[in-house]
C-alpha cells in the first residue's frame, strides 16, 4: 500500500448528534408502542418493529463510525483494508453545491459499476457513484476531495502528453 495522500475522520461531535439522534427517535416510537399504544395492534406491531429497526441502525452506525477513510496512490480505502475504490476506477469528483452527496461530503463517479455498499453515516456506495461524508469531518472531506480532483487532473495531463507524443 502506497503512502496517505489524505485521511478522512469521523467528527466526534456530529458522530454523538446523529446517534443521540436515533436513539431519542427509537426512544419515541417505542414508548409510544408500548406506554401508549394505538387501539390497532397493527399500529403497535408497526411502531414497535419500526423503533427497533431504528435501534439496529444505530448499532450499525456506531460500529462503522470507528474507522477513518485514507487516499492512497492506489485508491479509496478505509482503515480496516477494505477497497471504495481504485484510482484507475475513478472518473471524476462531485463536490458542488447541486452534486448528490452526503452532508459534508463528495461523490466519486467509477468508471464501471460496482457492487452496492452502506457504511451509515461514513460511505455509500450505488452503481457508479460513491458518496463520501455525513458524520465526516467537513475540513477533511473537503481536503480529501480537492487532493482527488487534482490528481486525477494530473492523470488526465500525463495521459493527454502521453497520447501526444505517440504521434
Amino acid at each position: 500500500m502506497s503512502d496517505e495522500l489524505a485521511v478522512l475522520n469521523v467528527s466526534a461531535p456530529r458522530r454523538i448528534f446523529a446517534l443521540g439522534i436515533l436513539v431519542i427517535l427509537a426512544g419515541l416510537l417505542l414508548s409510544v408502542a408500548l406506554v401508549r399504544p394505538p387501539e390497532d395492534a397493527l399500529w403497535r406491531g408497526f411502531l414497535a418493529a419500526l423503533g427497533v429497526a431504528i435501534l439496529a441502525l444505530g448499532e450499525a452506525m456506531r460500529r462503522a463510525t470507528t474507522c477513518r477513510l485514507r487516499l492512497t496512490r492506489d485508491g479509496l480505502f478505509d482503515s480496516t483494508g477494505r477497497e471504495l475504490a481504485r484510482i484507475d476506477e475513478i472518473a471524476r469528483v462531485e463536490r458542488g453545491a447541486f452534486a448528490l452527496k452526503p452532508s459534508n461530503g463528495f461523490t466519486v463517479l467509477l468508471v464501471a459499476i460496482r457492487p452496492p455498499v452502506w457504511v451509515p453515516g461514513v460511505w455509500w456506495r450505488i452503481g457508479r457513484r460513491i458518496g463520501v461524508g455525513g458524520v465526516t469531518s467537513a475540513v477533511e472531506a473537503r481536503a480529501m476531495a480537492d487532493i482527488l480532483a487534482l490528481h486525477l487532473q494530473k492523470r488526465e495531463r500525463d495521459g493527454a502528453q502521453d497520447s501526444g507524443a505517440g504521434r
